[in-house]
């Protein structure tokens, strides 16, 4: 796929099957992670790979951080909890792992962990992996961050979803002049 396709067909996919990235396609999407942009070279970046029962786990630490953040919960909100992490056969954590810096602020280290992200999203895309980046309560739920093993200085930047697309959805691309402005010109 070239570069230029790639960016401007990409889309995430909701619904996701089998087969989840094979181990030379997460080679190469690891890989790309790491080529984010990195002011310090810092790599405040990891990442935990879910998948089989580990799905099934991660629902559970959802249902949990749910039950210790609200005891009122209903069954059905728990069961949507529980199923969640069964969208797709595999779930790969971003998470930005911050650290005092005297050139290199905070948000800095948030957004290369953020583009390490995307540039998994476009690897996987570029080798016919579909996937969605997804967020939500559990992603920066406490609980949910301590049930995982993440540190105090961990955030979730979010949970990318990787399968196969039952369908491919089209997303029209909006015109540069909807945000763009040009500024400083005679």
């Amino acid at each position: 796929m070239q570069a230029l396709d790639l960016l401007l067909t990409r889309v995430s996919s909701p619904v996701l099957d089998e087969p989840a990235p094979t181990p030379e396609q997460l080679d190469l999407i690891f890989r790309a992670a790491f080529r984010a942009p990195d002011h310090g070279g810092l790599r405040p970046y990891r990442f935990l790979q879910i998948e089989g029962q580990g799905r099934e786990r991660l629902g559970k630490v959802f249902v949990e951080a749910a039950r210790i953040e609200n005891p009122a919960i209903t069954d059905a909100e728990l069961d949507k909890l529980a199923g969640n992490p069964l969208r797709a056969p595999m779930i790969l954590v971003a998470i930005a792992c911050l650290q005092d810096h005297p050139k290199v602020p905070l948000i800095e280290q948030q957004i290369t962990a953020g583009c390490a992200a995307h540039s998994m999203i476009l690897a996987a895309f570029a080798q016919g992996v579909d996937s969605i980046w997804r967020s939500g309560a559990m992603a920066f739920n406490r609980d949910v961050h301590r049930l995982l093993g993440l540190e105090a200085n961990e955030e979730i930047i979010g949970f990318i979803y990787m399968g196969k697309a039952r369908k491919h959805r089209v997303v029209p691309c909006p015109s540069p002049g909807e945000f763009v402005q040009r500024w400083g010109h005679a």
